[in-house]
């Protein structure tokens, strides 16, 4: 009876020895930022941040895989090059205002996704109503790699202050285009640059000659001032700028955006 006991005994941490080792008993811990990744409100809390991709109000009208909490991640050298334009443009009465930062992979593995089901175009109306969402790939609008999840690349905006809050969206409201006049379009709280923020359309074109008067000043303020820091604009998107030298200029990091990726930097 005894011997059969210590036989059962064995056998059963065996079993429990080779559970703890299993892969499929221990979940595999998440990716987290190099040393190199801060979030900027520990470089600049001035800084406006409004994450567009935690919530609903994006060209996909759901949150975007991998964005868990609203906070800004970017290279160090990339946040301290903010720093230095928001000082510049806190004297002349503005704000940086910054949309979205690194993006992690899984991210952008949910853009192609969505890409690829042409049935799904509930945001059509607002982000891409002149375009055919079967264009997409192929026009550039969506890409299967992206320069945010190299993590000196960022979307941004200007606000002149004293900053008026941005009311939230909400999922299922009467959409209108992306390039309808300012008053019309979805509320934001920025300065007015022609069209809104990742509007599939050439009038999103930093230079798009029909875009002329206060916002096209507004667009080559922005420009001006992040040129003058390191930054060079992507020409077909006035909000899309990357800092330049890029730290990982052929890495795309998949670490969630979220403060405990880069809680101990």
């Amino acid at each position: 009876m005894r011997t059969a006991l210590r036989a059962l005994a064995v056998t059963a941490a065996a079993l429990l020895a080779a559970t703890a080792l299993s892969p499929t008993a221990q979940a595999s811990p998440e990716p987290r930022a190099p040393e190199e990744f801060v979030a900027l409100r520990s470089v600049d809390p001035t800084i406006i941040q409004e994450m567009r991709y935690t919530t609903a109000h994006t060209f996909m009208g759901e949150r975007v895989d991998g964005y868990r909490q609203p906070v800004c991640i970017l290279t160090r050298p990339a946040a301290r090059a903010l720093h230095l334009a928001q000082k510049r443009l806190l004297r002349q009465g503005y704000s940086l205002k910054v949309y979205d930062c690194y993006r992690p992979q899984r991210a952008v593995d949910h853009f192609v996704r969505w890409a690829k089901d042409l049935d799904d175009q509930s945001m059509k109306r607002e982000f891409y109503p002149r375009v055919d969402k079967s264009r997409l790939f192929e026009d550039g609008y969506i890409a299967e790699k992206s320069g945010h999840s190299r993590g000196s690349t960022v979307d941004l905006t200007l606000v002149r202050l004293p900053a008026l809050p941005t009311r939230p969206y909400r999922p299922g409201e009467r959409l209108t285009p992306c390039f309808a006049p300012k008053d019309e379009r979805f509320p934001d709280n920025s300065v007015d640059m022609g069209t809104g923020y990742d509007c599939f359309d050439t009038l999103s074109h930093t230079d798009d000659p029909r875009i002329q008067g206060a916002q096209r000043a507004n667009r080559q303020f922005l420009k001006r001032t992040l040129t003058e820091v390191g930054f060079v604009n992507l020409p077909e998107e006035w909000w899309h700028f990357t800092h330049k030298p890029e730290l990982f200029p052929d890495t795309y990091f998949d670490f969630p955006v979220d403060r405990g990726s880069v809680g101990r930097h």
